[in-house]
């Protein structure tokens, strides 16, 4: 019963911070904040707070609501994934790693992954990331990670494992096939296949 009771006042929260965000931002970052502090799950309340802060230009603030969602919520991954990209807003690679990782530990998830594999590659780790984009492909994650994966393989010099990344990704699109010899080419050139 209170349960509920708390779900139905979070949600009249943030219908009422959707409706005052643009006349008036400060209020609408209290009724958003109050929805958090009474949300009995992880929901829609902190990624509104993070994207109203953000607009606002309140970036660190987007981290703090961010970092709440994670103190309350320990065991939801899409609480993580939230710190990770309100840390990325700040700069913060490290620490949107570590995020991005936690939300791996809890859950296989394509997205937390890849975005853990593009910050590994950023910062130079070639064979992490190709793993991660590996692991993102074994959650669900398509092509797309198939793709990155193949690149990053490249990158780090494996082009036996990024041709084998490569065929695979071909055989998920369209006409894959046929395009391989130009995807391969196009690999090379650090181009991007569509």
């Amino acid at each position: 019963m209170l349960r509920s009771l708390r779900s139905s006042l979070a949600r009249f929260a943030v219908r009422r911070a959707a409706a005052c965000q643009r006349f008036a931002p400060r209020r609408a970052d209290f009724w958003l904040r109050l929805a958090c502090n009474l949300t009995p799950v992880f929901g829609d309340p902190y990624p509104a707070l993070v994207r109203l802060r953000r607009a606002t230009e309140d970036r660190w603030g987007a981290v703090a609501a961010a970092r709440q969602g994670t103190e309350r919520f320990p065991d939801n991954p899409d609480a993580w994934m939230l710190l990770g990209e309100a840390y990325q807003m700040v700069f913060r690679q490290k620490d949107a790693l570590h995020a991005y990782e936690q939300a791996l530990a809890l859950e296989e998830r394509p997205d937390a992954a890849v975005a853990a594999g593009d910050l590994y590659r950023r910062a130079g780790l070639l064979q992490e990331a190709a793993a991660r984009f590996a692991r993102a492909y074994a959650a669900g994650g398509g092509a797309e990670a198939l793709w990155l994966n193949a690149q990053t393989l490249f990158e780090a010099g494996e082009e036996r494992a990024a041709d084998e990344a490569l065929h695979l990704w071909a055989t998920q699109v369209p006409g894959g096939l046929d395009r391989l010899s130009e995807a391969r080419a196009e690999l090379r050139g650090g181009k991007r296949e569509d």
